[in-house]
């Protein structure tokens, strides 16, 4: 039997067995793994020989020099020879001090470090892992607990389901492996209560890791590594997940997990543990040898003693003694399990199934993704709509500050003239009313980072595909930017007086929306870089004030220096208002100066009206031209060109500010692809 087929056949089995094990799965049944006997088992993960080191350059420093001189690298070794195995049916601990090695370890055995990077063998029943299999038959849940928060326990789960069952699968028999392991939790009393924030009340933190783990089990994986899943918890949360995570191990998973101060009771439920000290073992083997181990070292543990406590404390202590200290920890480690052979690799060759060779071919059958592409965009469309359903508050905010927005600028603006001061009134105005868009799509930094961590977790086990959250996320926003685009163009455009009726209100819109929406695929891109909310709505603002400062408003292009006319052109803010004000200025036929209206504002606007019409008179003799009090002396395409918009029309503005949301939604797109891999090199 070729392991793809054993891994197809226990998700296959889910269409038979779901159901009927319902009830086996809501009763929890711990065995004392300490009193076990390894049986044939059906999975061995056998790990020989890791070691991993990172090179980090040392800066050399001299006293005749200010710089620092680059030294060699240096070599630091964060796991140090480490061989064990891991069965079915138990619960493997890894334990330590912070910083020997154990989040390093399991990283290293659920294939999260690059290949180049780590020396060594990691083989499950003798097979090397393929990455397409290890993609199908790994679980790993992370130490922080990534979920939507307006989600039910039993949405949650169910979403994670239609990502990760076979498609093969009826909805029902979908519900009914949910419902079962809701029960295997331990969630039943929490299973219609969201999961909430800091913002919104939710279920504890024990129900939270122990969904958390829900998700990373739901497609029922062969090995299950999880970092430190009760950290932070209380000591009765922490015991109720380690003991739904003995369930699951004895419903046929190998269970790995790093663990910092177990509890006594939570001791109990470990069959195999392997402590590490500077990334070193310095023991591996079941909670009942301990105690002779250490005897056997000469610090036998004190009756009615916490054993795990015990030695962690021996191990600190001889950390901090020297390095010879923990060396003679290692070195007794090394002659008794040399002696006793326990924990060899050769002890499982007696025990395995036999498997056929060749797993790389066998892989090459698994489906990466359990859903098509459509279905996939459905699903992520669905539950994001379904957070911004329960989360208002998120949307609303945004609608409430562009309300607010659109009144200031319509009451500040009011019905404009078409006067000379209406000219500057009605650039300036067009200069503001581009710039609100791109400055509110800040607003959504927040969220984008929040769904950009659990994009990580979901993808790096082929959840879905990069392509289809990408467009899941056009699909649900551009509802909600038309919304805002309506909203804002009505409460400006008409209290402000501006001209084209109704056609000129529809491409007015019209750019007001591609303003949301190339700002929002910019907010959306830069979010792949940023890290912190606030670091980010900052590099927003600042963006869009630089966008603003050479979009043409404050100085004209041909004003703009040369080295900074690049900037200029890839602007946000340029194109949209030049096509705003071409929708305003370019009718021929619209008049802005009249006859004496031209000396306005100017040294001669004290004059009267008879020296001015004199001085029209004057005008009219030296240029050949009548120039009457009627005669318009400057025109919409005059102040077009004054301004030096010139070179586009206000189509095929709109066209370029299309073309660059796409450009950053495509850049988008890429960082995505080429983003974090879940990976240490």
């Amino acid at each position: 039997m070729e392991l793809e087929q054993l891994d197809q056949n226990r998700n296959g089995n889910v269409e038979k067995d779901t159901v009927t094990s319902t009830t086996k799965q809501q009763v929890i049944d711990i065995v004392d793994g300490s009193k076990l006997q390894h049986e044939p088992s059906s999975f061995v993960l056998t790990f020989s020989n890791i070691t991993y080191s990172v090179k980090h350059r040392r800066k050399k420093f001299s006293f005749f020099s200010r710089a620092a001189k680059p030294a060699g690298p240096e070599e630091k070794t964060i796991l140090n020879d480490i061989s064990g195995q891991a069965y079915d049916g138990e619960i493997l601990a890894l334990l330590g001090a912070s910083g020997s090695g154990k989040t390093t370890l399991i990283d290293a055995l659920a294939n999260r470090i690059e290949r180049g990077s780590l020396k060594g063998t990691v083989t499950l029943n003798g097979e090397f892992l393929a990455s397409r299999i290890s993609k199908a038959i790994i679980g790993y849940v992370m130490q922080d607990d990534l979920l939507y928060p307006m989600l039910t326990v039993e949405e949650t789960l169910s979403f994670a389901a239609e990502f990760r069952l076979p498609r093969t699968l009826s909805k029902s028999k979908k519900k009914a492996r949910v419902r079962a392991l809701i029960d295997q939790l331990g969630l039943r009393n929490a299973v219609n209560t969201m999961i909430g924030d800091e913002a919104h009340r939710g279920i504890s933190g024990g129900e939270r890791r122990r969904v958390s783990i829900g998700l990373d089990v739901i497609h029922e994986p062969i090995l299950l590594f999880l970092d430190e899943p009760t950290s932070g918890l209380d000591s009765t949360s922490a015991f109720m997940v380690v003991k739904a995570l003995k369930s699951i191990a004895q419903s046929g998973s190998v269970v790995i997990m790093t663990v910092h101060q177990p509890s006594y009771r939570i001791v109990g439920l470990l069959d195999r543990l392997i402590f590490l000290s500077c990334g070193k073992m310095v023991y591996n083997g079941t909670p009942r040898n301990l105690p002779p181990f250490c005897s056997g070292f000469g610090h036998a543990i004190p009756e009615n003693a916490n054993q795990i406590e015990f030695f962690l404390d021996l191990v600190s202590e001889l950390e901090s003694s020297s390095e010879a200290g923990i060396g003679s920890l290692v070195e007794y480690f090394n002659n008794q399990n040399s002696g006793s052979g326990s924990g060899s690799v050769a002890e499982s060759h007696h025990i395995l199934p036999p498997l056929e060779e060749g797993i790389s071919s066998s892989g090459s059958t698994i489906s990466n993704f359990a859903n098509p592409f459509w279905v996939e965009i459905l699903l992520l469309s669905q539950r994001s709509m379904i957070n911004y359903r329960r989360a208002p508050q998120r949307f609303g905010i945004r609608l409430l500050t562009l309300l607010v927005s659109g009144v200031l600028l319509a009451t500040i603006f009011w019905q404009l003239d078409d006067s000379a001061k209406g000219i500057g009134e009605r650039t300036s105005f067009f200069a503001l009313a581009v710039a609100t868009p791109f400055i509110s799509s800040g607003q959504s930094i927040a969220l984008l980072l929040q769904e950009r961590n659990i994009f990580n977790r979901e993808t790096a086990y082929n959840s879905y595909r990069r392509s289809s959250y990408m467009l899941s996320h056009v699909l649900t926003t551009l509802p909600l930017l038309f919304i805002l685009a309506l909203a804002y163009s009505a409460t400006t455009f008409w209290p402000v007086g501006l001209v084209g009726g109704l056609p000129g209100f529809l491409f007015y819109f019209l750019i007001i929306y591609c303003c949301f929406w190339a700002g929002d695929c910019l907010v959306v891109f830069l979010s792949g870089f940023v890290t912190d909310v606030l670091i980010g709505y900052t590099v927003v603002l600042a963006i869009s004030a630089y966008f603003l400062v050479v979009s043409g408003f404050f100085i004209t292009r041909d004003r703009i220096p040369h080295y900074w006319i690049w900037l200029h052109y890839l602007s946000l803010a340029k194109y949209p208002f030049e096509a705003v004000m071409r929708n305003e200025f370019e009718d021929p036929a619209r008049c802005f100066r009249r006859g004496v209206e031209i000396f306005d504002n100017t040294p001669f606007s004290a004059a009267s009206a008879a020296v001015k019409t004199g001085m029209l008179g004057n005008m009219t003799a030296a240029l050949g031209v009548n120039i009457t009090n009627s005669t318009c002396m400057t025109t919409g395409l005059d102040v077009l060109k004054q301004r030096g918009i010139t070179e586009l029309s206000k189509w095929e503005c709109l066209v370029v500010l299309v073309a660059l949301g796409l450009f950053y939604g495509i850049m988008f797109y890429i960082t995505l692809l080429l983003g974090r891999k879940n990976k240490r090199k």
